[in-house]
């Protein structure tokens, strides 16, 4: 695995400063749209980070004031109608492991949502830890609007747990936007922030989360994805084993010392 801070990304711009990486959608011409080939680079380059060592946290953005207009409709849906079934759901599995990719992610995700945030891109932000926007963004899962369903790369299981199941209905049965105050008052986005302010709030708190324990934040990213298919009791019992696993961590034990000595820790992740 090639550190993230030497990595050639082909189909998006990455820059990583510190602990941080930051993924950038650069068509701006054409809103940020998605590529077969863009689509599987970020699967690849998620999948990868489970083994990166530096990069602690991901921020997820747009270029030219939107996010992502969703699958290129000329590089994406204009072929995918001349696919059989087979090459179809070769397509359908490939978008699917972008999501299931960036929620094995070790490493929290924020997306900096400008803008448009359209089908495939709402569902980039819906798949990120962490959403900030600003007050323009839109974000509209429309797959509705060209014929297909709303049950698209985990739509119908993720939405509903962020804003509930008859706000996802909604949403997905209409495929209109979800303005940015909307999405605030619904918990989909964490903070409103000027289109100026978005990036520097972004990459500010991801330095924040990234100054934490991250074996820690691994285990929190992880039991908060596998406690959606547990029971209370279940779920108490991993998070046992999980705290227990975290407390045989340097990070715990320079906790207690920095405490001890009325002195803020400094983690390291081991």
């Amino acid at each position: 695995m090639i550190p993230l801070a030497g990595y050639r990304a082909e189909h998006f711009r990455l820059g990583v400063e510190g602990a941080v990486a930051t993924i950038t959608l650069d068509r701006p011409e054409r809103k940020n749209p998605l590529t077969f080939e863009s689509y599987a680079e970020l699967g690849a380059l998620f999948r990868a980070a489970a083994r990166e060592e530096q990069v602690k946290v991901f921020v997820l953005a747009g270029a030219g004031g939107n996010f992502c207009s969703g699958g290129d409709v000329h590089e994406i849906i204009g072929p995918l109608i001349e696919r059989d079934a087979k090459g179809l759901m070769q397509f359908t599995a490939m978008t699917g492991e972008l999501v299931k990719a960036m929620r094995a992610c070790p490493q929290p995700i924020i997306a900096a949502v400008d803008g448009v945030a359209a089908g495939a891109g709402a569902i980039l932000a819906m798949s990120a830890d962490l959403r900030l926007a600003t007050p323009r963004a839109k974000v509209a899962f429309l797959f509705n609007r060209v014929g297909l369903a709303g049950c698209d790369m985990g739509a119908c299981a993720i939405l509903p747990r962020i804003i509930g199941q008859g706000r996802a209905s909604e949403l997905l049965y209409l495929g209109r936007s979800m303005v940015a105050e909307e999405g605030l008052a619904w918990g989909f986005f964490n903070a409103v922030h000027a289109a100026e302010e978005l990036a520097g709030r972004a990459a500010a708190l991801a330095r924040e989360i990234a100054e934490g324990p991250s074996f820690g934040h691994a285990m929190t990213k992880r039991m908060l994805q596998m406690e959606w298919a547990m029971s209370v009791e279940q779920a108490i019992e991993a998070e046992a084993v999980a705290q227990a696993l975290c407390m045989t961590t340097g990070d715990f034990r320079r906790a207690y010392e920095a405490f001890a000595a009325k002195q803020r820790p400094v983690f390291k992740g081991d």
